[in-house]
């Protein structure tokens, strides 16, 4: 087994294990401190994960969890797989069973206001991180203060989203409950839509590329940080071994860092099992495409409330983005999947896109925590765990990274 270090002939400060938007948001947030950092990734090049093609929203206004007392009537049609949107798995796995108790126990009025706020207040901490970012390093990634409506087609939810967006004005968002003719005089696309009750107006969200940052942001760390970035690593186990970490790869080597800090999205699930860690993660399987835009293409962001649905617009391109599979663990396109968002997107925005030029679909594993919200801990010693962002790793980025940056360094 051969020895590698950072290259410098001494282990790295920390090595931040996977390169998606939330490991090189933590590895910028490490560098700029002063940090030797060692990044490590699986797949041959940044962001090849579930942050390649996401839905592409900087949603730090919209941070609502998964989970509400509205889950409870979608349940049943979620376990027979006659819902659309939402499909779960079910299998024999004890992970699987103890994840969904706990998430359950999240579907109350109560726990979705505590998780909303907990995932908004990290939200407006990575949009002001982000700000500083591009202030600092200005990088081109199609990214625009858009804004976003989100669209209601039942009224008995409109009382909720009110209360929410009342909630939420207490920390200074921005938003407002408007009827079809409002929301259409700020996004004409949304003539295309039928049987609208209300939408929620956010004007301050934004939109982003993530793949495009990603690439961006590591030629800056690299350039300007000395961050020292290693891709097709394939790392099988941790080992802590006098002060430091001993990072083992399936190809016999052996990476050393004085701490750790563990970004790697699903992939995070089986190293936290082989280290004894309890793993909060569940895989829930979603599908985008991204397609020119079409005659009714909307300059802001919309999300479809009914259909879970995202269209956002990225320059000349519209990416759309939905379904969420939970307990599928696989990459694979599955293609009446992705047909059916295809079909619910045409049904949706009609005009939005040129359905007829989309793109390679994709499919991505979102690591889901019961509560929705990411878990940023010390692990164990020199262990910081940075992982279950679930839909929001985009607009979760740079804030996580902060706040495990700190984390780990305030106890060095």
């Amino acid at each position: 087994m051969s020895l590698h270090t950072t290259g410098s002939g001494s282990p790295a400060d920390v090595a931040v294990i996977g390169a998606g938007v939330v490991g090189l948001a933590t590895a910028y947030a490490l560098a700029r401190r002063g940090q030797r950092v060692l990044l490590l990734e699986r797949t041959t090049g940044p962001a090849l994960g579930t942050s390649f093609a996401n839905g592409a929203q900087l949603s730090y206004a919209y941070t609502d969890a998964m989970a509400g007392p509205a889950l409870w009537r979608q349940l049943p049609a979620m376990l027979r797989g006659q819902d659309a949107a939402f499909r779960a798995r079910n299998s024999m796995d004890p992970h699987y069973w103890r994840w969904g108790l706990a998430f359950l126990r999240n579907a109350t009025a109560h726990r979705l206001q505590r998780n909303t706020l907990a995932t908004l207040m990290l939200a407006l901490e990575s949009r002001a991180a982000m700000a500083e970012l591009l202030a600092r390093h200005p990088l081109s990634f199609e990214h625009a203060v858009s804004g976003k409506l989100h669209v209601y087609y039942d009224a008995a939810a409109l009382p909720k989203a009110r209360a929410m967006i009342e909630c939420k004005r207490a920390f200074g968002v921005k938003q407002r409950l408007l009827t079809m003719e409002e929301a259409s005089a700020v996004e004409p696309a949304l003539a295309d839509a039928r049987n609208v009750a209300g939408v929620v107006h956010s004007p301050e969200e934004e939109v982003g590329d993530p793949w495009q940052f990603s690439v961006q942001l590591l030629h800056v760390l690299r350039e300007q940080y000395a961050l020292v970035a290693r891709f097709g690593t394939d790392l099988q186990q941790l080992q802590r071994e006098a002060g430091h970490w001993r990072l083992i790869t399936a190809d016999g080597q052996a990476l050393q860092a004085r701490q750790v800090v563990l970004c790697a999205g699903i992939d995070s699930h089986l190293l936290l099992r082989k280290l004894g860690l309890h793993s909060p993660l569940m895989a829930v399987k979603g599908y985008s495409f991204t397609a020119p835009c079409g005659p009714l293409a909307p300059t802001a962001s919309i999300t479809d409330t009914a259909r879970k649905l995202v269209f956002c617009r990225l320059g000349n391109r519209i990416r759309v983005a939905g379904l969420a599979d939970v307990n599928h663990w696989d990459t694979t396109v599955d293609p009446v999947r992705f047909a059916q968002l295809v079909a619910m997107a045409r049904a949706s925005l009609p005009q939005a896109a040129d359905y007829a030029r989309i793109e390679a679909p994709w499919a991505g594993l979102r690591p889901v925590t019961p509560q929705s919200s990411p878990v940023i801990t010390l692990a164990r010693e020199g262990l910081v765990l940075n992982i279950g962002h679930g839909m929001l790793g985009w607009t979760l980025a740079m804030g996580s990274g902060e706040r495990a940056a700190r984390l780990l360094l305030e106890r060095a």
